[in-house]
C-alpha cells in the first residue's frame, strides 16, 4: 500500500507539472529563436522552431532530467548561427538571456492565473464539480509559478551549453570563450550529476523560493 500510494503520488505530481514544463521550454526556446530572427538569424525560422508545437522542442535528456528532478528540464537548443549579427558577442547575449528572461514572465503570467483560478476553487462549492475542475488548475498554475523560475535560474548558470555559460563567453576575449566553450560536450553529464546528488537543488531552492515569495 506505502508503495502504490508513492507510486500514485509520483504520477499525479508529474501530471501537474507537465503542462506548466511543456510551456515552459517551448516558449524558452522560441524566445531564443525569434530575438535570433529579429537580429537577422533566419536559421531557427528555417528549421521550423519558430512555433509552439512542443513536439519540435522536446529532448530527451531533458525529459530524463524532468523525471529525475521534477523541476528542472530543457528542450532541444534553437539553432542560432550569431554570423548573422552585426556584433556576434553582443547578439548571442541577447539571444541567450531572451530564454530565461521569457521564463521569469511566464512565472508572472502563472502567478495571476494562480490568483485568478484559486479564488474561483475557494468560492466553488466544496467538493462540488467547481472545486474538481479549479483546484487541479490552480494547483498546475501555482507550479507553473515554481517551474518557470527554475527553469529560468537553472539556464542561467554558467555551465555550457547553458544560457549562462553562453552570456559569460559573450563577455569574454574570443580564445577565452573558445576554450570556455569546449567544455560543452560534458555539460549535460555535469547538471545529471548535480541534479542525482541534490547539489543542484542546495544552489536553486533559495533563489526559487525567494523570488516565487516576491511574485505571489
Amino acid at each position: 500500500m506505502p508503495m502504490s500510494f508513492e507510486i500514485a503520488s509520483y504520477v499525479r505530481e508529474i501530471a501537474l507539472l507537465a503542462v506548466p514544463l511543456l510551456v515552459a521550454v517551448t516558449f524558452h526556446e522560441v524566445a531564443h529563436g525569434y530575438v535570433a530572427y529579429l537580429l537577422g538569424d533566419p536559421t531557427a525560422k528555417a528549421a521550423g522552431r519558430l512555433t509552439l508545437n512542443p513536439i519540435k522542442h522536446l529532448d530527451p535528456m531533458g525529459v530524463l532530467a524532468f523525471l529525475l528532478t521534477r523541476m528542472i528540464g530543457w528542450a532541444k537548443p534553437v539553432p542560432v548561427d550569431p554570423r548573422y549579427f552585426k556584433d556576434p558577442a553582443r547578439g548571442m547575449i541577447l539571444v541567450s538571456v531572451a530564454g530565461p528572461v521569457m521564463n521569469f514572465l511566464l512565472a508572472v503570467a502563472f502567478s495571476v492565473l494562480f490568483r485568478v483560478t484559486g479564488g474561483l476553487a475557494v468560492a466553488s462549492e466544496a467538493g462540488g464539480v467547481g472545486a474538481m475542475v479549479w483546484e487541479p488548475l490552480a494547483y498546475m498554475c501555482l507550479a507553473g509559478v515554481t517551474v518557470n523560475l527554475a527553469i529560468g535560474l537553472f539556464n542561467l548558470l554558467p555551465i555550457p551549453p547553458l544560457d549562462g555559460s553562453r552570456i559569460v563567453a559573450g563577455l569574454l576575449p574570443p580564445r577565452a570563450a573558445h576554450a570556455y566553450l569546449r567544455y560543452e560536450r560534458y555539460g549535460f553529464f555535469v547538471v545529471i550529476l548535480l541534479a542525482v546528488t541534490g547539489i543542484l537543488g542546495k544552489l536553486l531552492f533559495p533563489a526559487i523560493l525567494f523570488m516565487r515569495g516576491l511574485i505571489l
